[in-house]
């Protein structure tokens, strides 16, 4: 069931083009120095048509919650979730979002130096000037509160939230929000389940850093439980 992506109402910038692209379950709001819309859509078809075909083909591959190793001579997208999904023991469709902002951001970098590609709370990131990233966590009083400051010497980037209380994505946590950094945004889109996975109360904070730790290529990671938060790695918070 399609849910009102609300933080959308906060973007105050006035330097890029904003638009939406929609296709099924894919919903994109992008940014960019140009209108790219077409270019956005035909890049979605490229990647969705390809993915829904290997799980017709391969229904495992969007029922599993574990990892899926082993994949050969699969689609991109396909062969880019299931590596980020293993390197987070998760199971591949934890990455889509994340997957499928970061290869059409990419895509759209042939046609502008800027991109912001925003799918369901994860996002692919390309920017020449400092980027302010608003953090909606929910009914935390943390909400509106604070922002992920994002330099250009860190992009590209793929910045991904998961959370237990927002959204349609399946959580067995309960955290406000779980926020990840990393190069790979399929890989920030599965950890941030993985390690939403593990929050139950804000006592689970330290250890969700933990784990962060340990899953190689994560720039940083932000866990939000109530009024607590618990900060890891290259993550820099501004009121």
């Amino acid at each position: 069931m399609y849910q009102p992506r609300i933080y959308r109402d906060w973007i105050k910038d006035k330097d890029l083009v904003s638009f939406q692209v929609v296709e099924k379950e894919t919903d994109l709001h992008i940014r960019a120095g140009v209108d790219l819309r077409e270019e956005a859509r035909q890049s979605i078809l490229k990647y969705r048509r390809p993915l829904e075909n290997y799980i017709r083909e391969n229904p495992s591959f969007y029922s599993s919650l574990k990892p899926l190793p082993g994949i050969k001579g699969a689609p991109l997208i396909v062969a880019e979730m299931a590596r980020a999904a293993e390197k987070a023991g998760v199971g591949p469709m934890a990455t889509v979002a994340g997957a499928i902002a970061q290869l059409v951001g990419e895509d759209l970098l042939k046609y502008s130096s800027e991109v912001i590609v925003e799918n369901g709370g994860d996002i692919f990131l390309k920017t020449s000037r400092r980027r302010l990233i608003g953090i909606y966590a929910g009914s935390s009083v943390l909400t509106g509160k604070i922002a992920l400051q994002i330099k250009p010497e860190d992009t590209p980037l793929g910045i991904c939230c998961s959370s237990g209380k927002v959204g349609h994505s399946l959580s067995f946590g309960s955290a406000d929000a779980v926020i990840i950094l990393s190069p790979s945004a399929p890989l920030a889109d599965a950890a941030a389940t993985a390690i939403g996975n593990l929050i139950k109360s804000d006592e689970d904070i330290p250890k969700g850093l933990k784990f962060a730790k340990n899953i190689k290529g994560l720039k940083g990671v932000a866990i939000i439980e109530g009024e607590k938060m618990g900060i890891w790695g290259g993550v820099k918070i501004l009121r």
